[in-house]
This record gives C-alpha cells, structure tokens and sequence, in this order.
C-alpha cells in the first residue's frame, strides 16, 4: 500500500483523511494556494479585494466584516494576499465590466467538465477560468455587461450564476487547464445564457 503525502508540506496523510484529499491540514491546503496561486492583472491591478472566511463571509484585512457594496472596505490584491484573516481572498464585482460566470458541480471526478460545462467553455474561447474552492466548480473570469446576478439551469442538469456587481467572488487563483491569465470578451455567452 501507497503511503500518500500532503501536496504542500509532504508529510503523510492522516489516516482519517478523505481519499480525494490533497492536504493533510486546513493549514496546509490554505497556505499552498496562497504560494502558488495568482489571479489576471486585469483582476489583481483593481483596489477590490476582500478576505474570506470559510462560510463566505467577507472580511477586510484587519478582521472586520466588509461588503461587496462598500469600496472602503476593499483592499489592494497584495494587501488582501499578505492578511492572515478567514480563508482566502475575494474579488469584487462592482458593474466596471467585470463579470463571473461561477458553473456549479460541474467537473467530473477525474477533474474534466461535463458536456454542460465543456459546451459553455468552449463558447467562452480565450479567457481565464479558475477552479473554485470546493474543487467541483469552476468559475469563468471575462468581460460583459450584466445588470442583475442570475442563476441558470442549463441542459444537462447544470446551474450557472452569472455575476456583474454587488457580489464578490472566492478567489482560488487555481487556473483551470491552459486557460490565459487575461479577460476575454464574455458578452455573447452572457446573452446566450439569458
């Protein structure tokens, strides 16, 4: 039998982990994505960053609970990186044309998207895509006007929420596949979703 090690520290894992598990700690799955994971100068240039804890609950780098409405309490990419509180980081959307279509359960157990997903990905063309923190989802990074959230039910028995302000995002950093680390042009998926 294979002894499985923590991708981040390399120790062994607990025997209590799960057999999907990549980190033998919170601690550890934490720290490995904030030293490897980076996000599009598109995203990481804009003063619109917040923490996380792991309920979502935005927070601003000293501790206190932010807003997605609230630009006093966002923060620069670097300071939000460096903070210590909650879990991760987070963008925020604020109607400038910067959107996220956020597919939920959409990877299969080998990490590949279903048809549902890999259809609106392939619409999506040259664009990044990040993998979401619960490691099943995906979140589609772009450009596009979009006046209200929305969720989706696509064919398939997908769910799509289509984000363009008063929301922030859970940043993971983790790009999906060979996706570019730039912002395409989202608007045509946006309307053909709607």
């Amino acid at each position: 039998m294979t002894t499985r090690t923590c991708e981040h520290c390399a120790e062994p894992m607990p025997i209590t982990a799960r057999a999907d598990a990549r980190y033998c700690s919170g601690r550890c799955r934490v720290a490995a994505h904030r030293a490897r994971r980076t996000a599009p100068a598109e995203l990481t240039s804009r003063p619109r960053w917040i923490r996380h804890t792991s309920r979502k609950v935005p927070l601003t780098v000293g501790g206190a609970v932010a807003s997605s409405t609230d630009s006093s309490t966002w923060s620069r990419y670097t300071e939000a990186a460096a903070s210590g509180e909650g879990v991760g980081i987070g963008f925020v959307l604020n109607g400038d044309g910067i959107v996220c279509l956020d597919l939920d359960h959409c990877l299969d157990p080998d990490g590949e998207p279903l048809p549902w997903a890999q259809t609106i990905l392939d619409a999506a063309g040259d664009t990044w895509v990040e993998v979401s923190r619960s490691g099943e989802g995906l979140h589609v990074w772009g450009l596009g006007e979009l006046q209200h959230g929305r969720r989706i039910t696509v064919g398939g028995g997908g769910s799509v929420e289509l984000y363009g302000t008063g929301r922030y995002i859970a940043v993971t950093g983790r790009t999906f596949g060979g996706t570019p680390q730039r912002l395409g042009d989202l608007q045509h998926v946006i309307d053909a979703l709607l």
